[in-house]
């Protein structure tokens, strides 16, 4: 099995247009979803990210900040899961509950380097 990340986008209020009772179905829909990851042992960590923060940049000058409130879009949350392939984690990607509550929602699938051709160094995971 590969490690992947899903990194989970939402235009920054995009929930605030549901009501609280399809907010709160949303939430125990993505713990439904957790939990088969968890039964099929292909979950290995998932987390909602507030949407507060910064966005840092160095350049030749100094350090650049930029509040991630101005942005029209923002990470929500992220999954990171083993699957046998790319094609897998698409897959069980496209089952995640946002893309049924969230329109805007979008989900970057990518795979995670475990470790360094070259040096044979291995990416510690704690």
């Amino acid at each position: 099995m590969k490690e992947f990340m899903f990194y989970i986008r939402n235009e920054k209020d995009a929930k605030k247009s549901l009501t609280p009772d399809q907010h709160l179905a949303f939430i125990k829909q993505c713990e439904v979803y957790i939990g088969k990851l968890k039964g099929e042992n292909k979950l290995i960590a998932a987390q909602p990210i507030v949407r507060e923060g910064a966005v840092i940049k160095k350049s030749g000058s100094g350090w650049t900040e930029k509040d991630i409130a101005t942005d029209s879009e923002t990470q929500v949350g992220y999954y990171h899961i083993l699957a046998k392939d790319l094609n897998e984690a698409i897959k069980i990607a496209k089952d995640n509950p946002e893309f049924e509550y969230v329109p805007s929602a979008s989900i970057e699938v990518r795979p995670i380097k475990t470790k360094e051709v070259e040096t044979g160094f291995v990416y510690p995971t704690k």
